[in-house]
């Protein structure tokens, strides 16, 4: 029997004023299939996707659901073909419950529904699917894993049959990931049409039955998964051969760089972000920080770069204790420190300014009297676009114009430039593709060599263990146990990451 097309979007083009975002893509989903969308950072794939769930209309083609020519005008258009977008970044209110949050924006049961009546159904659906969610729940009580079913269920209880998944498993334990993928597995044998959207190749080679890459806005082509390696998919991306390798070396030099003892933070809930933090951090080292998201990370990298007040506690940078130092005294201090906050634009740079400004917000405390000599930040610019390749028309071009992989590393070569002690780095290669993101380790790796401390806050686990000397996992604001990567699985930092403490199925605590 002919397998029922689900999705067909034929030569779909779309521009945004001289920027070919699709460019002629073709894509074909089927009934029961789990079909992986991969590319890399500006191929094409959130732009056409977001045709797909209406929030973009193509300036031409043709897009077909089961057969049937559709023109959205916008998602709610989508939706009530039976497609449902998963975001990465979850769409929940946190003070209602699971149940409060499925009904809402939902017409299905117009502007009353029974309480019982919606149980009833989303335990017919969780049943059905293999999903877990307690109903009367408050989002703010649940667990990422928890959050990630009930987007699930939310978009299956208004009718979805095609789904799409934003980077699905970005801030998953490995055992949510394995549950999710279970959960998948039910929906692809229910009928349903999954698209997932990732820059994990081996979860690709793990769930998918087939795979679309695109590249600079157009289709490269469509491969059934058990029939293509992990290098000719990369090949595919980027168009050429890449080492995936991470280099880690072993460096017996080690001197301490910083302590942190006994660090409480209380957030602005009035809540502990951070209980009783200590450990150190030595130079030719990259310490790695696992741990879902919100576990107190933020708020770590934060305290010690002097943004963000303790409660108790000390910071020893160098025998000196710098908590409580704004950023201006410890950059006054001649404390060599650099930061890479996981906001980019928000906290690392200014999107409006260009690349020279941008270096003199760093540097500027340093300068005497009040005037500035702009030619030695040009030269500085220069240096560090020619360096780190980063692919820019000038080093006067407004930072927010660039691509993600080129804004990080405009703020990883600043903070480099300024020959740094320690490096505190947070999810410095979050949404980069995996050449930008293997030119981000390249050079955290050199900064290593030359006797950096660096700490590195990473949410992908294969990566923490590749590239860290040791790794410290957090969960709730505490460190559950800091353990030699090369002495543990992934599952065991997993345990660790969901609430486990060291000897509870884990071994190897690193001291």
């Amino acid at each position: 029997m002919e397998p029922v097309k689900a999705i067909e979007m034929k030569d779909i083009c779309k521009a945004f004023g001289s920027v070919k975002a699709n460019e002629d893509v073709n894509l074909t989903v089927y009934n029961g299939e789990i079909h992986a969308l991969l590319g890399e950072n500006g191929a094409g794939k959130s732009t056409l996707v977001n045709m797909l769930s209406g929030i973009y209309t193509p300036d031409s083609g043709f897009i077909s659901v089961y057969d049937q020519e559709v023109h959205f005008a916008s998602p709610k258009d989508s939706i009530k073909k039976g497609i449902g977008m998963i975001h990465q970044h979850f769409k929940l209110v946190d003070v209602l419950s699971a149940q409060e949050n499925i009904i809402l924006g939902s017409s299905k049961d117009g502007a009353f529904v029974k309480r019982k009546k919606l149980a009833q159904e989303i335990k017919k659906l969780s049943d059905q699917y293999g999903l877990d969610i307690n109903p009367n729940k408050k989002v703010y009580e649940m667990s990422v894993g928890e959050k990630e079913s009930l987007e699930i269920i939310k978009v299956l209880y208004r009718g979805a049959k095609i789904l799409i998944m934003d980077e699905p498993t970005a801030v998953l334990t490995p055992q949510e990931i394995k549950r999710l993928f279970e959960i998948i597995r039910n929906m692809k044998k229910q009928g349903c049409a999954i698209i997932i959207i990732t820059h994990k190749l081996n979860e690709v080679m793990e769930i998918s039955d087939r795979v679309t890459v695109l590249r600079k806005g157009k289709t490269v082509g469509t491969v059934n998964t058990n029939e293509v390696e992990v290098q000719a998919l990369i090949e595919m991306m980027v168009g050429k051969k890449i080492d995936l390798a991470i280099t880690k070396e072993e460096i017996a030099e080690k001197e301490l760089l910083m302590k942190v003892d006994g660090l409480y933070v209380v957030n602005q809930d009035k809540k502990h972000a951070l209980k009783d933090i200590s450990f150190s951090l030595y130079s030719h080292e990259i310490l790695g920080v696992a741990g879902v998201a919100g576990s107190g990370q933020k708020e770590l990298c934060e305290t010690i770069a002097g943004l963000n007040p303790a409660e108790k506690g000390r910071v020893f940078f160098e025998g000196e204790n710098i908590l409580g130092k704004t950023p201006q005294e410890i950059i006054r201090l001649g404390i060599r420190m650099g930061f890479i906050p996981e906001d980019r634009l928000g906290m690392g740079l200014i999107g409006s300014m260009d690349i020279v400004d941008n270096i003199i917000l760093k540097d500027y405390q340093n300068a005497p009297g009040m005037f500035l000599k702009r030619s030695r930040y040009h030269e500085k610019a220069n240096r560090i676009v020619n360096r780190l390749d980063i692919q820019t028309p000038g080093i006067f071009y407004p930072v927010k114009k660039l691509s993600g992989g080129n804004i990080q590393k405009v703020l990883l070569g600043r903070e480099i430039d300024s020959d740094p002690r320690v490096l505190i780095t947070a999810y410095p290669v979050r949404g980069l593709d995996i050449g930008a993101s293997l030119t981000i380790y390249d050079l955290l790796n050199e900064q290593k060599r030359k006797g950096v401390g660096i700490l590195f806050i990473g949410e992908d686990l294969d990566v923490l263990i590749d590239l860290c000397d040791r790794v410290m996992v957090f969960c709730g604001g505490e460190v559950m146990g800091i353990v030699d990567p090369k002495k543990v699985t992934k599952e065991e930092i997993g345990l660790l990451m969901a609430g486990g403490r060291m000897g509870e199925g884990v071994r190897h605590e690193v001291v």
